[in-house]
């Protein structure tokens, strides 16, 4: 992804979420991918498809059973 398209997709995900500490980074050995964060904390990744000339993109992110709040809490 360019520089543009990442700044596209920052805008759009600051947007619909309603906050502005999320960053897209890019990622060094890949070029079809950028990596998410949450001001400091990673949080996930978002994969470019681009197949039969439609673009989309796959947002991936895997949270851990003991970073969720225990239950009743």
């Amino acid at each position: 992804m360019d520089k543009e398209e990442i700044l596209r997709l920052q805008a759009y995900l600051r947007e619909k979420f309603g906050n502005d500490t999320i960053h897209l980074l890019e990622q060094s050995r890949k070029d079809n991918s950028v990596e998410v964060n949450l001001g400091e904390e990673f949080i996930g990744i978002i994969y470019r498809d681009d197949e039969d000339g439609d673009v989309s993109y796959a947002f991936q992110m895997a949270i851990l059973d003991i970073d969720l709040p225990e239950p009743g809490a």
